[in-house]
């Protein structure tokens, strides 16, 4: 858990002091000034640095804690929150933990990596800017030492500059940016398609074999975080989400 960054905490003026105070913690979750896992700092430090009563940066923090944003623990103190991952269909997936709940072991290979402005190919496929700076990732994602999924991503610089010097040798894309990012939104889809003789040979199939395609993006307020699409062998797969009159359960 890194120290509290209280320099870091500066209000707007605009409002309700709290209100303030909640707006200015969380710009700082939001923009990953404070990652997952940051103290936030204790409220008598932000009741003597910013000239508020306990009441007031209690509400503040209250607030925070609904939002989802921040974790309080009476003990141990206040912590900014890990965003959720879990496996229901339409939720962000972490590929290793949906390979170890199948009972099998997990492992992955980076099989391309580049930096820099995306070329016309990928500005296509992900329907990105001509001059946006991305990370781009392909990656084989295996259970038990088969195939599980093919990936395709990329991570946009400008809003995870981070990703530059991150070499994805110890966690996968997907679950580094679970731990290091937050998302405000997501847009999901998923479509059948058949496989190019490339990726069935990747996937250890016949080409033309029908496939799954999961295709995701995920922005941090209007900044986009990461678009990526993951490919899987549709015989082995089947996505299963419950719903009912106020979403899944």
């Amino acid at each position: 858990m890194s120290a509290p960054q209280i320099d870091a905490v500066t209000l707007d003026g605009a409002g309700p002091l709290y209100d303030q105070i909640r707006r200015a913690i969380r710009d700082l979750i939001l923009a990953g000034t404070w990652p997952p896992g940051t103290a936030v700092p204790a409220e008598h430090a932000l009741m003597e640095k910013l000239g508020a009563s306990r009441m007031t940066v209690h509400r503040a923090l209250a607030q925070l804690a609904r939002e989802g944003l921040i974790t309080r623990r009476r003990r141990s103190g206040t912590i900014v929150a890990s965003p959720p991952a879990s496996h229901a269909m339409l939720d962000i997936l972490s590929i290793p933990q949906e390979v170890r709940e199948l009972g099998q072991i997990y492992s992955y290979r980076i099989l391309q990596r580049s930096n820099g402005k995306a070329s016309r190919d990928l500005a296509t496929r992900f329907e990105l800017g001509r001059s946006a700076n991305v990370a781009h990732l392909t990656l084989l994602h295996f259970a038990g030492g088969a195939p599980h999924v093919l990936e395709d991503r990329v991570i946009h610089s400008e809003t995870i500059p981070q990703v530059t010097d991150e070499s994805f040798a110890e966690t996968p894309p997907g679950d580094w940016l679970l731990q290091n990012s937050l998302w405000t939104q997501a847009e999901h889809a998923i479509s059948a398609i058949a496989a190019d003789p490339q990726e069935a040979e990747l996937l250890k199939i016949d080409a033309g074999e029908p496939c799954l395609l999961v295709e995701r993006r995920t922005w941090n307020q209007a900044e986009p975080i990461t678009a990526v699409r993951l490919l899987y062998p549709g015989g082995r797969h089947r996505f299963v989400g419950r719903f009912g009159p106020y979403g899944s359960v």
